[in-house]
């Protein structure tokens, strides 16, 4: 693909993405916080291929700001979900 469809298709699903999180109602967040962190696991191992496949310099460089960013994700999504979770499990306090 061009760099115009990626840029393309990145920004359609930017959009696509922002209308559904919108959408979502509040007592469904917790649940489909542990489906987010599944996807976000996903992520993170294609950004460690695409960081490990050493094809350019500036592949090597965004697969790097990749892992972090996705790393990032999946430890506060799974931190967020404990403290939910915590939060049931003991009354509320």
């Amino acid at each position: 693909m061009s760099f115009v469809g990626n840029l393309t298709l990145f920004v359609l699903s930017a959009f696509v993405g922002y209308e559904i999180i919108t959408k979502i109602p509040t007592n469904l967040h917790t649940p489909l916080m542990s489906g987010a962190n599944a996807i976000s696991g996903i992520t993170l191992l294609g950004s460690v291929v695409v960081a490990g496949s050493g094809s350019t310099t500036l592949a090597t460089a965004l697969g790097f700001v990749a892992v972090v960013m996705a790393t990032i994700n999946v430890v506060g999504g799974y931190l967020v979900s404990h403290f939910m979770l915590s939060e049931f499990s003991q009354g509320g306090r």
